[in-house]
């Protein structure tokens, strides 16, 4: 997979999110054909710098998102668009105000 992935360590957003977010932009836009074989977490945490279950619960909103799907050891694979894709992100929620 060539393409550009940048987790900002400073954001306010978990590097999860961020990772989600931006791998659910490239399956959106058309970067990752579908049918693709995503890269091994292990392969892609190492390349981020990223710790590995960051890259799995990335890959997990994806799965239940129905971006993409698990083929067993052999890893996960873009899905085909259908009608059933969600956010692969859950809502946040904001904080209760205190008086």
């Amino acid at each position: 997979m060539e393409v550009k992935i940048k987790i900002n360590r400073k954001s306010v957003d978990s590097m999860t999110r961020q990772l989600t977010d931006q791998l659910r932009d490239l399956i959106d836009a058309g970067r990752l054909a579908v049918g693709s074989l995503l890269p091994s977490e292990r392969t892609l945490a190492n390349s981020l710098g990223v710790a590995r279950n960051v890259v799995r619960g990335s890959y997990e909103y994806l799965e239940k998102g129905g971006f993409v799907q698990r083929e067993g050891r052999k890893g996960r694979r873009e899905r085909a668009k259908t009608a059933k894709r969600k956010s692969a992100t859950k809502p946040v929620k904001k904080a209760a105000k205190k008086r």
